[in-house]
């Protein structure tokens, strides 16, 4: 007599058969903008080793150096490849290091926007009532405000309560948390939907009936089958992070002129692009563009795997 012995998949083989990577492999603009995505990550993290210099040690930077064009243009010198800014420092190097300012803010501010709006949507969509009342309207209150009014006033209350020397030194941590606090209804009201229709399916009616409580439902039954919605909404909201993080630096409401995020170095080439020093402005500005738009492009090829009515393949 021979047995034979089921074999189980493993989770990398069961992923390399999945229709996500066969999707993702036929789609080549998703493929290219995840390798662009890949390069601008891995320069942020390994900017102390990429990056010819470190803007934030001053003793590597020479105010003779301020204002270089770019190497390939006269006068520009081979040191610095995209020039230098007002400072002295190499714009090379302050896009590295802005990348990684840029991408860390953005991710944790998701991270808080992700927190708060997961379980207020399962909170508002589960209970439902006056619960679900409250917490809805006061997203819509929250709504009806533009991300960036909300993030600009919440700025100015915390700028005004901590003042300028105590904002800065914590501005990385205040610029989390005030695009978290902005961005939140956008969560809450996608998971609410997504709960509203799942809590009316049997294996919830199961859960209840065998005695789990409501958090318990709500964390191990429901979340998990709401995570479509949730990663292609993650997606987009790191876009829009970093950009509410570029247009409050350039607003001089975000990281202070030391600490150079993208957004920061375009607010200081932006005073001098019409002197002649336009590199200083438009390197950065090119890169945050380009950072945002395969953002923007993945988010929405997620969106359409994730929503089979359509993609089409």
């Amino acid at each position: 007599m021979s047995s034979t012995t089921a074999v189980v998949p493993s989770r990398w083989e069961r992923f390399k058969n999945s229709d996500f990577l066969y999707y993702f492999r036929k789609d080549k603009v998703a493929m290219f903008s995840f390798a662009v995505f890949l390069v601008f990550a891995l320069s942020a993290i390994l900017a102390p080793v990429v990056a010819p210099t470190n803007p934030y040690d001053l003793s590597t930077i020479d105010i003779m150096d301020s204002e270089l064009p770019p190497s390939w243009m006269e006068e520009g010198d081979s040191r610095f490849l995209l020039g230098t800014d007002d400072q002295g420092r190499d714009i090379f190097s302050t896009i590295l290091y802005g990348s990684r300012l840029s991408l860390t803010i953005g991710l944790l501010a998701v991270g808080l926007q992700l927190f708060l709006g997961v379980i207020i949507g399962l909170s508002a969509g589960y209970y439902g009532g006056r619960v679900d009342s409250f917490l809805m309207r006061f997203a819509d209150v929250q709504l009806s405000f533009s991300t960036m009014m909300v993030a600009i006033i919440v700025s100015a209350i915390f700028r005004t309560a901590l003042g300028a020397e105590m904002f800065a030194q914590y501005a990385v941590v205040m610029l989390v948390v005030i695009i978290g606090i902005a961005e939140w209804p956008q969560y809450a009201r996608t998971v609410r939907a997504s709960v509203l229709a799942e809590k009316k399916k049997e294996y919830v009616e199961a859960a209840r009936v065998m005695g789990f409580k409501a958090p318990r439902i709500m964390f191990s039954h429901i979340l998990p089958n709401c995570l479509s919605p949730i990663l292609v909404i993650s997606t987009v909201q790191v876009a829009n992070a970093i950009m509410s993080e570029a247009a409050l630096s350039f607003l001089g409401l975000g990281l202070p002129v030391d600490q150079p995020s993208l957004g920061s170095l375009i607010s200081i080439g932006f005073n001098y692009i019409f002197s002649g020093s336009w590199w200083i402005t438009a390197f950065p500005g090119l890169v945050l563009v380009t950072l945002v738009l395969v953002i923007n492009l993945l988010g929405d090829w997620l969106r359409d795997v994730f929503n089979p009515k359509i993609y089409k393949g």
